[in-house]
């Protein structure tokens, strides 16, 4: 097979019309050739870190979506269906992977649960990380969100770097906000990344400190614009991720948009996809070509390096997309679940109290951090309830795998004017997470969650739209662009009821992520992310 076209050559800094020959998945030859294609060929695009989970697609139908914008493969951290089912969750996330053409890389999920602050599903030890890391089919260890683990010393958390150590497989950071001392001594532990950096400060001290950044611009959580300006000096040691991206999101585009918008800010096209297609195959030792002889014939074919629309995408010599149109087959797969809580009654969401004052987590719109803030208490029959008026909604976590009583906090920003809205994606446990104008309408929403074993729902007077999600409840088994035709209308929904918020869902699955500051909500209570400990509702 040969493909022509402008052939871009990263490594060289330099672009000639020339045409690519395939030969039983790998690249035979990449030489000069006269011809009239206007077209460009590149090394295809890799999003260096993302949790497929929260897609709400299984791999296998990940891929046929991200396929049509040039991804020809993922570093994938299975941590949310790990959380769920532990071990035997990311060996479905693998073995389903394996059924497309797409390449998945998983890392071992290194947080399993994240906390000992609220109720998962399951557990992974550093016995389980030994095993995990002797797999071929595992290629680092995923994010290492215990941070203060890593800088207290804690015998289980070094145990599991140690693992990754012995087997020559890179190890994942999570550190947002660490700097200083600390954030030394989190990379001397062996860390080599994060997607964490939410200022260019921060970003700029960690790759001095020979850590490598990774771009972040998913669904809730941008930070493309703070740290794009490091690139143009920083390209050997930046790459790009989505970390959470919903479906209807990408459908509309994945890793390519990062580079047009990149491109457009004036960042030479080389270094940008250096950042996008090389650092991450050259980071995680991936089985990904580079459009170099001798190579897996993993490679893209763009209009331009101004917009990368993606013409066609190739991997292992294979056209998987043309034109908008993917060639990836849906797949059979089992659904797997652990859900086993029962329906709750509006009294398990009263909350007693007298208090004039309360701690409320104050959401901020795109970012994954919280404020913490006081705010007056509004009290009917002696019940603590929400307060539309100032957007100060209730907002509770119930935990999925036992019987147990809901948490409850408050929340500003969520804008909700009437009903509620509700996940069973909680990250990292993925408890049940609802926001409501009224215990009713949150005890409704919880419901509707619990029936379907799994899903995000909106509720109101006049109707109730779930899209379930059924497999481990975090992920659809349904085609992507019938989960993101669906997932937009119910997105459309909680607009229209009042949420100003660009991804009220996303935003939703966060707020009980009790590892990024600074207030959170889990099964078990209040949570200051800054103190790592409980905190009181009442002031």
């Amino acid at each position: 097979m040969i493909v022509q076209g402008n052939i871009v050559d990263i490594k060289n800094k330099r672009i000639f019309k020339g045409e690519v020959v395939v030969e039983n998945n790998k690249i035979l030859e990449v030489r000069e050739a006269n011809h009239n294609q206007e077209n460009y060929i590149l090394p295809g695009f890799i999003d260096a870190h993302i949790h497929i989970e929260s897609s709400m697609l299984v791999p296998s139908e990940f891929a046929k979506i991200a396929v049509k914008h040039g991804t020809v493969a993922t570093v994938s951290d299975p941590h949310e269906i790990a959380n769920v089912l532990g071990v035997k969750g990311v060996d479905f996330m693998i073995e389903n992977g394996k059924k497309v053409p797409l390449k998945f890389n998983f890392g071992a999920p290194s947080c399993v649960p994240a906390t000992s602050f609220e109720s998962a599903g399951a557990i992974i030890d550093s016995d389980d990380i030994k095993v995990m890391m002797e797999n071929p089919d595992i290629k680092y260890l995923a994010e290492m969100m215990n941070y203060p683990g890593v800088l207290l010393d804690d015998a289980e958390v070094l145990k599991k770097i140690q693992h990754a150590k012995n087997n020559n497989k890179p190890i994942d950071g999570h550190a947002p906000g660490v700097r200083g001392e600390d954030a030394t001594k989190y990379i001397a532990a062996g860390i080599s990344t994060d997607h964490e950096c939410f200022t260019f400060e921060e970003a700029l001290e960690k790759l001095q400190k020979g850590m490598k950044i990774i771009i972040r611009e998913g669904s809730a959580a941008k930070n493309f614009e703070a740290l794009i300006d490091l690139l143009p000096e920083y390209f050997e040691n930046m790459m790009f991720c989505s970390d959470d991206k919903h479906p209807d999101d990408l459908l509309l585009g994945h890793i390519n948009q990062l580079c047009e918008r990149a491109v457009t800010k004036g960042v030479d096209v080389f270094k940008v996809l250096q950042a996008a297609c090389v650092n991450p195959v050259k980071h995680y030792n991936l089985d990904v070509g580079l459009l170099q002889k001798g190579d897996f014939a993993d490679f893209v074919v763009v209009d331009s390096l101004t917009k990368f629309n993606v013409l066609e995408t190739y991997i292992n010599g294979e056209l998987v997309a043309k034109n908008g149109e993917s060639f990836v087959k849906s797949v059979d797969f089992e659904v797997l679940n652990n859900f086993n809580t029962n329906k709750k009654e509006v009294s398990d969401f009263r909350f007693e109290s007298s208090s004039e004052k309360i701690r409320v987590i104050e959401a901020l719109d795109g970012e994954l951090v919280t404020n913490q803030i006081e705010v007056d208490a509004l009290i009917k029959y002696g019940n603590l309830v929400s307060n539309t008026q100032n957007d100060v909604l209730k907002m509770t976590v119930v935990n999925r795998y036992q019987n147990d009583e809901p948490a409850i906090a408050f929340i500003k920003n969520f804008g909700i004017k009437e009903g509620a809205i509700a996940s069973s994606v909680g990250h990292d446990s993925h408890n049940i997470i609802a926001i409501g104008v009224s215990d009713e309408a949150i005890c409704k929403a919880v419901n509707l969650i619990i029936e379907n074993r799994g899903g995000v729902c909106a509720v109101n007077a006049s109707e109730e739209k779930i899209v379930s999600l059924p497999v481990a409840g975090i992920m659809s088994d349904k085609p992507a662009e019938e989960i993101g035709k669906s997932y937009a209308e119910l997105d459309k929904m909680a607009k229209q009821m009042g949420s100003k918020l660009r991804a009220p869902y996303m935003s939703l699955s966060f707020m009980a992520l009790l590892v990024i500051p600074s207030l959170k909500l889990s099964d078990k209570g209040l949570f200051d992310g800054n103190t790592f400990q409980f905190t009181s509702l009442e002031i």
